[in-house]
């Protein structure tokens, strides 16, 4: 049924209205900042308490289930995720805050991130790897095709293909040490820290692909509509950082 003009200019009227008040609403709601689990997060607490978050006791309680905490800002919570999982919550507007490592950010490169600062925490390297007893008689500038097990299949493929190498890219998200001396693959690409890791199972790091360290991200969008707020958080995070 077609609306008469009179009609059809309120319908519009209203869905205009409902649309500028969902927005109120969103804009007022708390801001969610995505942290990771695991050995980052520990390098990240002093950094929380140094811009002046502190987070509800449940936060540093092991048995504790939950996975979003309040924190001493009425106006922020935080959510603890899946290191690889802080890039996405953001990207799509389920966080406006989050801090990832340039890993992660290298290997989904979602445009709706922002990455403003780095915290200088979580430093390590993502490398290529392989058996000890390969080193001697291996090549890198000879190779043509390769195959590699690694979490970050993306990164791998981009970084080879740039040298004229194709890669074909075993995904695995843990023990890729495993691989090589498995024969599921004869190179791996991996973080690499102390270098103890590969060594405990005869491999040899021989190529960095990147340096990495952990950053703090925000989704554009949020910074846009929340200038204020998502300012301020960029602000304070960098000048702890810088006085690290």
């Amino acid at each position: 049924m077609r609306l008469a003009p009179s009609a059809a200019l309120c319908h519009v009227k209203t869905v205009m209205i409902l649309s500028m008040e969902a927005k109120t609403v969103r804009a007022n709601q708390p801001l969610i900042l995505a942290v990771p689990k695991g050995r980052i997060l520990k390098e990240l607490e002093p950094l929380l308490l140094g811009v002046g978050i502190e987070p509800e006791a449940a936060f540093n309680d092991p048995s504790a289930r939950q996975l979003q905490f309040a924190t001493n800002i009425p106006e922020l919570s935080i959510i603890r995720v899946r290191s690889f999982d802080v890039a996405t919550f953001v990207a799509f507007g389920a966080a406006h805050l989050g801090v990832a490592g340039n890993d992660v950010l290298m290997e989904f490169d979602y445009a709706e991130n922002y990455a403003p600062v780095d915290l200088k925490i979580g430093a390590c390297r993502l490398s290529v790897a392989e058996p000890r007893d390969m080193v001697e008689s291996d090549d890198p500038n000879r190779w043509s095709h390769i195959r590699v097990a690694t979490k970050y299949p993306s990164i791998t493929r981009k970084y080879f293909a740039a040298r004229g190498v194709q890669a074909e890219c075993i995904k695995l998200n843990g023990a890729m040490e495993l691989a090589p001396g498995l024969g599921l693959c004869r190179r791996i690409v991996d973080l690499v820290s102390s270098g103890q890791t590969l060594k405990d199972n005869g491999l040899i790091e021989i190529e960095k692909i990147a340096d990495i360290t952990s950053r703090l991200i925000v989704n554009r969008a949020a910074l846009k509509t929340r200038p204020v707020q998502v300012q301020g958080w960029i602000d304070r995070f960098q000048e702890v950082a810088d006085a690290a």
